[in-house]
């Protein structure tokens, strides 16, 4: 197999894998997959970035866009590189001119953005497939829920989607916590499918790897095609989809031939009833960092909210939640804010602190550097019970 083929594959699967583990896995020397990474990086060939769930951001609908023009493509490819909602814009060859891939929160939202798309210059129409359920994608993670991040995780996100493999080292630094700290946050956001940090490789004509869309229309059962998608080394996305196929997936392979002897392989799948290919001859972007800065506006602004609420309440019962998107972002529960509230002590005169204010104020330092808890005394994370990050 081919050395640079198998290295991106290893870095798509853990794009953090050490050069130790990575040289164990391809069974070559160290010092051979330090050197081919850093040239693979440096040249642009390949990128190693995180991204967050789609879920966790609240995107939940996915949708694959493919776009004819009577004109020149360049105004339309413009036009969707410089959209928020789009994480992938290629010009294509086959019975469209583009295929961008959108993410977006409601199906609303996704009916604007299309009208936007029909409305622009020279575009004649478009086919939307929606995705049921992705069966593959190296940025779907698949979040799991139940999980809130604070201002760090959310510095520590930034930092690893320009760069994923910035070490813990220099993560600690940019956010004012030890390496080892940094390692258990990051494990938890990627355990929990908050994050995935993958390798995302230039393809193209220009490049060294060529790209296939195929859709799929199929005849029956479609379990067995599933699993030999999910487990076939050269597709690099593969979904359950609604709309003119029943699976769209992307193939990748480092020639033209190796390409068609993969689409052959695919029609010959049992329940493959019909395929449709469209060549990827440039990818105009591919990006999948979102900021998280209007998500800690938000919380901040509704977390405030609920102060507010339970201030002019009196408090709220028990059982009370709050929104659920408040939940979704790290902020604090009702009863938290209730605990804070009930327990936070008076503010002492400035001319004469509290006995001990001093060593609790060293003890709070030396525990933001560790990562636990918050120089804020009244933070919610040196309550007992209360886990959700501290709130200015």
């Amino acid at each position: 197999m081919d050395f640079d083929v198998d290295l991106v594959r290893a870095l798509q699967q853990d794009g953090r894998a050490s050069i130790q583990t990575l040289a164990q896995a391809l069974g070559q020397p160290r010092a051979a997959v330090s050197a081919r990474l850093r040239a693979l990086l440096g040249d642009g060939t390949v990128r190693v970035v995180a991204a967050v769930d789609p879920g966790f951001l609240g995107q939940h609908v996915l949708a694959h866009v493919s776009i004819r023009t009577g004109g020149p493509v360049e105004p339309a490819a413009e036009h969707l590189r410089g959209s928020p909602e789009t994480v992938l814009v290629s010009g294509v060859g086959g019975a469209h001119d583009l295929v961008t891939e959108v993410r977006l929160g409601s199906m609303a939202a996704l009916h604007e953005l299309l009208a936007r798309i029909r409305g622009i210059p020279h575009v004649v129409d478009i086919n939307t497939l929606i995705y049921e359920t992705v069966i593959k994608g190296f940025f779907v993670s698949h979040y799991r829920g139940d999980v809130t991040i604070d201002e760090i995780d959310s510095a520590l996100i930034e930092h690893l989607q320009r760069d994923g493999r910035k070490s813990y080292r220099a993560l600690g630094e940019a956010v004012r916590l030890s390496p080892s700290a940094v390692a258990t946050r990051v494990q938890r956001l990627t355990d929990a499918g908050v994050i995935s940090i993958s390798a995302v490789e230039a393809r193209g004509l220009a490049h060294r790897q060529l790209s296939l869309g195929v859709g799929l229309n199929l005849s029956g059962d479609d379990d067995e095609v599933v699993e030999a998608l999910r487990g076939w080394p050269g597709v690099d996305f593969a979904a359950r989809t609604i709309g003119r196929f029943d699976i769209v997936a992307t193939l990748v392979e480092p020639s033209a031939g190796a390409l068609h002897a993969s689409l052959e392989r695919l029609r010959a799948l049992p329940g493959v009833a019909r395929t449709e290919a469209w060549f990827h001859l440039t990818v105009l972007k591919e990006d999948y960092a979102r900021t998280l800065h209007p998500v800690r506006l938000a919380l901040r602004h509704g977390a405030a909210r609920v102060r507010g609420a339970v201030r002019g309440a009196g408090g709220a019962s028990p059982g009370a939640r709050p929104p659920a998107h408040l939940s979704l972002l790290g902020a604090p529960s009702l009863a938290c804010l209730q605990r804070r509230q009930m327990n936070a002590p008076a503010a002492p005169p400035r001319a004469s602190p509290p006995r001990g204010a001093a060593r609790f104020r060293t003890l709070s330092r030396s525990a933001v550097r560790s990562g636990v808890g918050s120089s804020n005394p009244n933070s919610g994370q040196f309550q007992q019970g209360c886990r959700c990050p501290s709130t200015p």
